[in-house]
Formats: C-alpha cells, structure tokens, sequence
C-alpha cells in the first residue's frame, strides 16, 4: 500500500482516513486514481450531477474534487467506508458485498466493517497488479461476489465456490481467530489472509487456461481431484512428512486448489509488502506495484528484495516481544509455484 498525504496542506495520512486531522479537509479514496483526495464541499449534496458508469475521476490538480458530482460511499458509517462514488449509491468494493448483517444488528456490524476494511486493502492489491475484477452484473454465474455471514445463527463456512467469497465474521474477533489460529496450528490467521487465500481460488480459472492446465498440473498436482477425499484424509492424518520443502503452509498440503490458494495468498502478501515498505523508504524503490517486474528475472528481483526484508521484519517483531511477521520458508518448489502464478498475473 502507497503512503498517502492531503492535497491540501501535506499531511502524511493513512489508507483509510476520510479526514485530515491537520487541516479537517474531507477526504476520500478514488480506486481509478488510487490516492486520497479532498472533498470541495460537504459530501452529501442535495443534487448531484450524472456521470457515464466507468468514468475515471479527473481531480483539479491540486488533488480537489467537486463534491456536488462526488461523494463518500452509502456505507460511509456502517462500514466506516471512505472511498468515493459518482452521485451517491455504494463504491467499488462494497458494491461486491451480496449478502450482509442489517444496520440494525449491532452486534455484527463492528465485525462487518473490519471485514471491509480487508476487502478494500485487497481490491486496491488486485488493481494494482491489473487483475480482472468481473461482478455478478457482468457474469451473473461466475462473477465476483462476497457473503459476509455471521456464525451466530448457524454455522458459516469460509470459502469460495463459482466466484461467491463467504466469510464468518466471527474471524474479525480477536479471540475466536486466535483460538483457530492455534487449534490449527496456524502460525498466520488474519481477515485479509483469507481474503487473499479465497480469491485466489476465484482466480484460478480466470488466470489458467487451458493452455496452462498442463504446467498447473505438473506443479501443484489435479485440481479436479476428490475434494472431500482429500479433506478427510487431511483431518484425518495430517499433513505428510517434510511438507515444508514442497509447500508453504500445513494447509496446502490437503489438495492442489488449497496449494494453489496458499500460493497466490502468499504472493499477494509479498506483493502488497513489499509496496508498503518501499513507499516509506525500507525497501528500494523498483519494489513498487507501479514498477513491472516481467520475466523470470524479474520475479527473481521480487524474492531478492523480500528475503531481506521479511527477516528484518521478523527480528523487530521479535524485538517487540510478537511472533515472526512472516513465519513462513519458501522452499524451492513453492518458488516456482509462485513464479508461475507471478507470470500469470504479469499476462494478465
């Protein structure tokens, strides 16, 4: 993620400010333009001007947008949302979300915001690399779509199927995830890490075609094998001895299409981090998502730069009394899974 500043005064500000606490300036994030940008006026005129769907936001070149043709989301509140609409209605990312808990069921909706908060963060990720972005408007069958359940009712089951991301919102609290994490024997469970990981299963047959089934095959293994087979057994016994030099967490190990998954979590992880880090001047500046690193070599220059970095990361992290930032290996194997997923997104 970039680092951002007020177009008004220079104020250094975070992704998800909707105001400048220096100048009071409101603010609001444009995806077309991935930067924050100042609202003229109030945001929430009595009449606004149409605009052409698909129009990119042309902000005054001090960074100001006219408020009577733009404003902040519908879910400004009950999804602490700040990005910004043509005329009024939901933006962007809270526009995927199909299924949600009502604005009256406060228990819920604290929950929910942090579950948007993550899908922001992950479709400026995804626009960033320049990935296919299709809602259920444009592919009622397949597109993408986000169910964010509770589990209070009945049970939810975080995942994927033909395009719809469900997520338990319950992961949003801090002692149910952490509970799984260790249950699991997961040594990473955040919102955004699923996120990552469900995706990547939407994107497996948007990005694989079936001139790369083949070489998919070859790296990760079937990815029509018996689903619930390969589940139980998981469960069942765990995962092989010596995974780690093969595969890049426990879970993967349990079937291709969780391999696959895993892989493209992980490459979003370093993608997105690798960003931030250079943004604010740890990392060099080529390690940018602006910067294209096409080829094998330059997916060689992503790992040359994350290696030292994550280690760096994991000793401040153990400095401050925390666990690994990023307690992962990546193995030679998992490289070239990952390699072969980084030449996907690059063509795409």
């Amino acid at each position: 993620m970039r680092d951002f500043a007020c177009p008004n005064c220079g104020q250094q500000l975070a992704f998800e400010n909707s105001l400048c606490l220096h100048c009071r300036s409101p603010l609001g994030f444009s995806l077309a333009d991935r930067t924050l940008l100042v609202l003229a006026k109030d945001a929430a005129p009595e009449e606004t001007h149409n605009h052409p769907e698909g129009e990119v936001i042309d902000p005054d070149l001090d960074g100001v947008v006219d408020a009577n043709t733009f404003r902040l989301c519908d879910n400004r509140h009950v999804a602490q949302c700040n990005w910004l609409v043509r005329g009024s209605g939901l933006c962007e990312s809270c526009r995927l979300t199909r299924t949600r808990p009502s604005d009256q069921d406060e228990h819920w909706l604290p929950a929910f915001a942090e579950a948007e908060a993550a899908k922001r963060r992950l479709l400026v990720e995804l626009t960033e690399l320049g990935l296919p972005i299709v809602d259920r408007i444009a592919d009622p069958d397949f597109g993408l779509a986000f169910d964010l359940l509770a589990s209070a009712d009945h049970q939810v089951m975080t995942g994927h199927e033909n395009g719809v991301i469900t997520l338990d919102l319950a992961e949003g609290d801090d002692v149910h995830r952490e509970q799984l994490r260790v249950e699991m024997s997961e040594p990473y469970r955040t919102l955004l890490g699923h996120f990552r990981h469900e995706i990547g299963h939407y994107y497996f047959p948007v990005l694989v075609t079936d001139a790369e089934l083949e070489r998919s095959r070859t790296l990760f293994g079937d990815p029509f094998a018996d689903y619930q087979a390969a589940l139980d057994k998981h469960y069942a016994d765990g995962p092989p001895p010596g995974w780690e030099s093969s595969f890049v967490s426990s879970y993967a190990t349990m079937h291709p299409a969780e391999d696959w998954a895993e892989t493209f979590a992980h490459y979003l992880h370093i993608r997105d981090t690798l960003d931030t880090a250079a943004a604010f001047g740890f990392a060099p500046a080529g390690a940018t998502m602006d910067r294209p690193q096409v080829g094998r070599s330059g997916f060689d220059r992503i790992i040359e730069l994350w290696l030292p970095l994550a280690w760096s990361l994991n000793m401040v992290n153990r400095s401050m009394g925390h666990p690994d930032l990023y307690p992962f290996v990546l193995a030679g194997p998992v490289l070239e899974k990952m390699r072969f997923i980084h030449e996907l997104c690059t063509a795409a």
